[in-house]
């Protein structure tokens, strides 16, 4: 390795020493139902996120809220120096992107069918700790 990529390298591992994340594969909700709810709580302190996520109608709100509190028990492990209460944890980034398709058929009129996508998506969640 290069001195210049290892410099680099030593840099992005500084920078990620203060964020913990946590993913979810495969969750069965379309991934636009699941964005809208990840907007509400992207750039949210997490204790604010949380509630924000409990009083949700959605059904999105719940997995992402199992989500989030998987992300701060993650930070929680990484940097066991450090307190929740000393810190101002904050979601980071949230990031939804499509999974696979599940492709059902569904008869229709004259001896026809239509096809229904069942979408799915992966979430990835980045918590970082702001110093108060």
């Amino acid at each position: 390795m290069g001195a210049r990529k290892r410099l680099k390298a030593e840099e992005r591992k500084e920078n990620n020493k203060s964020i913990a994340f946590a993913s979810l594969k495969n969750s069965p909700i379309a991934p636009r139902k699941m964005r809208l709810v990840a907007d509400l709580i992207r750039g949210v302190e997490v204790n604010k996120a949380l509630n924000i996520l409990q009083h949700n109608p959605k059904e999105a709100s719940k997995s992402l809220s199992t989500l989030l509190r998987s992300a701060i028990a993650n930070w929680e492990i990484k940097n066991e120096d450090k307190s929740l209460e000393e810190e101002e944890l904050v979601v980071k980034t949230i990031e939804v992107s499509q999974a696979g398709m599940l492709k059902r058929i569904q008869p229709r009129a004259q001896g026809r069918a239509a096809r229904i996508r069942k979408r799915s998506n992966h979430v990835r969640i980045v918590v970082d700790g702001v110093k108060n």
